[in-house]
This record gives structure tokens, C-alpha cells and sequence, in this order.
């Protein structure tokens, strides 16, 4: 089933998130998404089943320090990063493994990483972000409408039903 989810740059949107056939979780390369309160709250709750499985110098700056960091965005706590990568990532996001176990993979993950690559405009519309579209600051290969065929209205099924449940 499509979404209804208005999308300014869908028809011409291209996007194939190819991590594990080529890619090594370039997003998650200092990653620091924020956390919205009920994130973290949902985060601190199951963090004993999260620890076991993040990288050991990850789980020790945890134990140490916590996972949010002292720097905000959009008046939000950020998630910390070790040795350049998010704290979650561990071949893969963690997160989204634990999720993806229970049947849901985004149910533990930061809302603008489940989302990526939609993102919201200042006017409340959505849009795919795409290099060259609306001053798209990351220079990812994934965002580059000429290196992917597939078009964003196919391959976003999941995260446009996401998105669309937050409006």
C-alpha cells in the first residue's frame, strides 16, 4: 500500500540505502542525532538490553559518561559519538537490529535516523533529501540523484508511512 504522505521532490527523488552491498553506514559516521524526551525515555528504559550489544569502547563511555552528549541541536540533546562513529553503531545500528528483532525496526531508533533521508521544510512539507535540493549539506553518494535509479517513491515505503503517522 503507497503512502499519502505529500512529498515536495517524490516524482523525481532517487534513493537506495545501500549499507552492507557497499556501504559501511557512511550516515552513521559521526552521527549525532538528537533525542526528542520520550526517545530518551525509551532509550534509558531499555538500555541493559541495548549495552550488551554496542562496541566495547562504546558500552565503556556509556557506563562512564551516559549516552546523550552536552551538544544540542534544535534545543535537543544529541546522542554521543566514539571514535567517530554514533555510539549505537555497531555493524549496523544496534537500535534498529533490537527493533528490527521484535518487529519493528524503528522502534527503538532516534526519529531522524528512521526517517532519513525525509526531512521536514520550515514550512511543515517533506521532502527527499537529494544533492542539490533545498541546500542539502551532506555530500553522501546515497543523496546523489545521479548514483541510484531506484526512485525514492519506492524505496521510502516504510519510512513515508512513518513519517505520515507523525502528522
Amino acid at each position: 500500500m503507497r503512502s499519502s504522505l505529500p512529498v515536495l521532490n517524490l516524482a523525481e527523488a532517487t534513493f537506495d540505502c545501500t549499507f552492507g552491498r557497499g556501504c559501511d553506514g557512511v550516515c552513521c559516521r559521526n552521527g549525532r542525532p538528537p533525542l526528542y524526551p520520550e526517545e530518551v525515555a525509551l532509550l534509558g528504559r531499555h538500555l541493559e538490553r541495548i549495552l550488551p550489544r554496542l562496541r566495547p569502547e562504546a558500552a565503556a563511555v556509556v557506563k562512564k559518561e551516559g549516552y546523550l552528549s552536552r551538544r544540542r541541536r534544535i534545543g535537543l540533546p544529541m546522542v554521543r559519538v566514539v571514535q567517530g562513529w554514533c555510539l549505537f553503531f555497531n555493524q549496523g545500528c544496534v537500535l534498529h537490529q533490537l527493533g528490527a528483532e521484535e518487529g519493528d525496526k524503528f522502534r527503538y531508533k532516534p526519529c531522524v535516523c528512521a526517517l532519513f533521508p525525509l526531512n521536514r521544510h520550515e514550512d511543515g512539507g517533506w521532502f527527499v533529501r537529494q544533492r542539490g535540493y533545498h541546500q542539502e549539506k551532506w555530500d553522501l553518494f546515497c543523496l546523489d540523484p545521479q548514483a541510484c535509479a531506484k526512485l525514492a517513491a519506492e524505496t521510502l515505503q516504510d519510512e513515508m508511512r512513518l513519517a505520515a503517522s507523525f502528522t
